[in-house]
């Protein structure tokens, strides 16, 4: 029986996190999957069990704390596995049981393998002669949102559909099905699939911010629990409106008689348009401010401002009568009248 280096199978430091494990186990099971080398199939197989045999060990943390443990004593640790079962065999066999317990073999990989880690976190189905993963809970997964400002003002409910990746159904994410490679996933545990999620949009959320969907992340290990789904939102563009926190600006073109003579203009809203009185003599750019029009609050009650930028429109195509008016006009301004 040879010593086993898992990490050196994965091609990761010992120090690895978790999420690069699994990263690194993805990456190699795609490479060496059986299907993927028609040309060198057989040994593709070898590799791709290697690959699996490690993850099955450095993925589960009880596993990797035993075969962290074991280190270079692994030899010794071996011979007192080796005679603690064949002590259980003999009391199976004296009480008329099937002998099958750490039996080696037992769970398609490697004697290494069986001896130290096919018992660990596993546990055996009524009548069944293999086993079967512990449950986990499943990973959280991360998606994004596209939400215009309006939805975004109003919250509410939405329904999307998203593309995740999420344990196989048909193996429970272990890759393998009856000790072969399954069918469903080709051994990586994982499938795509195609989902319908309701989402509870929060008044107000900003550009960036995540909404959690509690258990509609990746289902577990062994049929776990599912982790959780975090939705991040993304703000398309408004034609209208620049949102600064939660504040709107808008620039609203008005005529240079209601700067200069003053009036009262329609300025659109979020939530419909409403009448906005402009001084006399407002400079062109001059912002006005429309107090709590803005997006809502999150956090408390209320909402921002928007805040409107006067942009004044020269008239055009000016007649006989108009000009000799402005002319009049700038005279009397520049003092010659």
């Amino acid at each position: 029986m040879n010593y086993k280096d898992y990490y050196a199978i994965l091609g990761v430091p010992k120090n690895a996190a978790e999420k690069d494990i699994k990263s690194a186990y993805r990456k190699l099971a795609r490479k060496w999957h059986p299907d993927a080398n028609p040309d060198n199939q057989k040994a593709a197989e070898e590799k791709f069990k290697d690959i699996q045999e490690a993850y099955e060990v450095l993925g589960d943390a009880e596993k990797r704390k035993k075969y962290d443990v074991l280190g270079s004593d692994w030899q010794r640790a071996a011979r007192e596995a080796e005679q603690q079962r064949s002590y259980r065999q003999a009391q199976d066999a004296d009480f008329g049981g099937f002998g099958t317990s750490g039996a080696a073999g037992a769970s398609g990989f490697s004697d290494f393998f069986d001896m130290f880690f096919s018992g660990i976190g596993r546990q055996r189905p009524g009548g069944a002669t293999g086993f079967s993963t512990a449950q986990q809970r499943g990973e959280d997964l991360e998606s994004t949102i596209e939400l215009t400002l309006h939805e975004a003002f109003e919250g509410g409910k939405k329904s999307i559909t998203l593309q995740v990746e999420d344990a196989c159904s048909r193996c429970h994410g272990t890759g393998t099905e009856r000790n072969r490679i399954c069918t469903q996933c080709h051994g990586t545990g994982r499938t795509r699939e195609t989902k319908r999620f309701d989402v509870t949009i929060p008044r107000g959320v900003r550009d960036g911010q995540r909404i959690r969907l509690a258990g509609q992340g990746a289902r577990g290990p062994g049929n776990g629990a599912r982790g959780d789904l975090y939705l991040v939102v993304h703000l398309s563009g408004d034609q209208r409106f620049e949102r600064k926190g939660d504040d709107l600006y808008l620039d609203l073109p008005v005529s240079i008689y209601d700067l200069i003579l003053g009036g009262e203009v329609r300025v659109p809203t979020m939530n419909g348009d409403v009448t906005m009185t402009i001084p006399a003599g407002t400079q062109n750019n001059k912002m006005l401010r429309l107090s709590g029009k803005g997006m809502p609050k999150l956090k408390g009650a209320g909402a921002g401002d928007e805040y409107v930028r006067l942009i004044g429109q020269l008239p055009t195509e000016l007649n006989d009568k108009e000009q000799k008016l402005f002319r009049e006009l700038a005279g009397i301004r520049n003092g010659k009248k």
